[in-house]
């Protein structure tokens, strides 16, 4: 008898099941989302993507689904822009649905949706609107911030010139640098390269961006609640971004106590002299956690992007020798020795400026872009997409797109060169994303790219001790495609 009442309700479990199933189908077909892999109820489409080289994955279920499909994170739908067109049109033309900053769990849990990057609606506009002018103020895109570029440049060209000879690892340098030049702007000084507080700092910022690639990273996104009931490294993100707050807090604190309103120093000193001057307004969005937030935004786009391009860019001339003494003879002619790099030589260096625009390309530092989300429900070629929806335009399937790059998994730098040797602009060229969301920082990062790795190749000979065909310049493999392969390189004055 018992048993038979344990088989009875069994039973009932399974037709519920079934039923829920079914039904559950039933809606997902019904609501004509675009096309994707199959679906399970709760797993969603985690059996058909991988969370360890998603960009990969994601590209390669595009060759089934077409440009635009659609993967589910439990029963949440995602939907995915494949390819410069389709990435194009949402971003750019139909800019006004898809501007809207998608939801994540870093932008819930850690910023709580403060700052620039991850915020939206009205509070998103004022920051940036704000942001973009101040940095303005202080140089960005101007002559004032590349002399100061030119001088970090010589800095990292020396520290280099310590180690002649020897092997090393140029990525804390590589990143002491460029973070020095964002440091200029926001905390108005520079720290010195052996700065115990200053190289912390970035220690702590690399490992949150580390964890964030990992496979841990991805999960915590996907299954944020589950996520912090499971033992593993992503637990480290909430340890060090509570001393990066620290650290930053302590700079504002710091700034509070020796500010001049008639005379801002930086970045930090323009915040609070608009926070004064909204005091009394309740809704303002210039407060002390939107300054925070907007100064980590700042620091992930100054550091992160252009330090990884940087590394990636000598990886990349390590293995392509040729390339990088064609580039010193074109830095030789046009500039020589006497003086630096400026970015007024851009343009007759056709080569050297090739070369940058296809290692940003070939780099792809963001593979996955940041995700965006639809402000409104909308028909995107065919198919609905509500609000709220969270979209991931692929820039990897950008940069990589073979209708606009003729060996789009190769370095070449003919991508940017015609017949005659001129340097030629390509319109999927979008390393830093494009239409309102696009990189704040853009003109920053290419002046920065532009100038240092000029300065570097007018006075260094980078060499390493491996063959060409031993040195890989593909991302680390299990890293999503964010992280650069690590190596050891040496230098020789010129």
């Amino acid at each position: 008898m018992e048993l038979g009442v344990t088989g009875s309700i069994l039973l009932a479990i399974f037709v519920i099941l079934v039923v829920y199933f079914f039904t559950w189908k039933e809606k997902l077909r019904s609501r004509n989302l675009p096309p994707g892999p199959p679906t399970l109820p709760l797993l969603g489409t985690v059996l058909h993507v991988s969370t360890t080289e998603m960009p990969q994955s994601l590209t390669k279920l595009s060759e089934k689904y077409g440009p635009v499909l659609t993967i589910y994170i439990g029963n949440e739908p995602m939907v995915v822009l494949v390819g410069y067109e389709c990435v194009k049109e949402a971003l750019v033309d139909r800019g006004d649905v898809f501007s809207a900053r998608g939801n994540t769990f870093f932008a819930k849990a850690i910023l709580k949706d403060y700052g620039i990057v991850l915020s939206n609606g009205e509070r998103w506009q004022q920051l940036r609107r704000f942001s973009l002018t101040t940095l303005r103020n202080f140089g960005m895109g101007k002559r004032g911030i590349a002399e100061r570029i030119q001088e970090e440049a010589h800095f990292l060209v020396e520290e280099f010139k310590k180690k002649e000879g020897n092997l090393f690892d140029p990525t804390d340098s590589l990143r002491l640098a460029v973070s020095n030049v964002i440091c200029s702007i926001v905390f108005g000084e520079r720290f010195d390269y052996e700065d115990e507080n200053f190289t912390n700092l970035l220690f702590l910022l690399k490992e949150i961006i580390n964890t964030i690639a990992s496979k841990w990273g991805i999960l915590l996104n996907l299954f944020p609640r589950a996520s912090l009931y499971i033992p593993g490294s992503h637990h480290k993100i909430f340890t060090n971004f509570k001393k990066v707050r620290e650290f930053i807090m302590e700079s504002v604190e710091h700034h509070r106590k020796t500010l001049d309103k008639n005379c801002p120093r930086d970045f930090i000193d323009s915040f609070l002299i608009k926070m004064e001057e909204e005091k009394d307004k309740p809704d303002t969005e210039f407060n002390s956690e939107n300054l925070f937030a907007s100064i980590k935004d700042l620091f992930n786009a100054g550091i992160e992007t252009t330090g990884s391009t940087l590394k990636s860019a000598l990886l990349i001339l390590l293995k392509h020798s040729d390339v990088a003494k064609k580039m010193q003879e074109e830095i030789d002619n046009v500039v020589g020795q006497s003086r630096a790099p400026s970015m007024e030589d851009r343009m007759n260096m056709p080569y050297t400026d090739a070369v940058i625009h296809e290692i940003q390309r070939f780099a792809d530092i963001v593979p996955m872009g940041l995700p965006h989300s639809a402000s409104k429900d909308t028909v995107f070629r065919g198919y609905n997409i509500p609000k709220d929806t969270t979209i991931f335009p692929l820039l990897y399937s950008v940069l990589k797109d073979p209708k606009y790059f003729k060996n789009p998994e190769k370095f070449d730098p003919g991508h940017f060169l015609d017949e005659h040797g001129r340097f030629k602009n390509n319109e999927a060229f979008l390393p830093f994303s494009t239409g309102k969301r696009n990189c704040l920082g853009e003109s920053l990062a290419q002046m920065e790219i532009f100038l240092f790795i000029t300065t570097m190749l007018q006075k260094l000979n980078i060499k390493t001790n491996r063959t060409s065909e031993e040195i890989e310049i593909t991302p680390e493999p299990g890293k999503n495609g964010v992280i650069v392969r690590s190596y050891q390189m040496y230098v020789e004055p010129r």
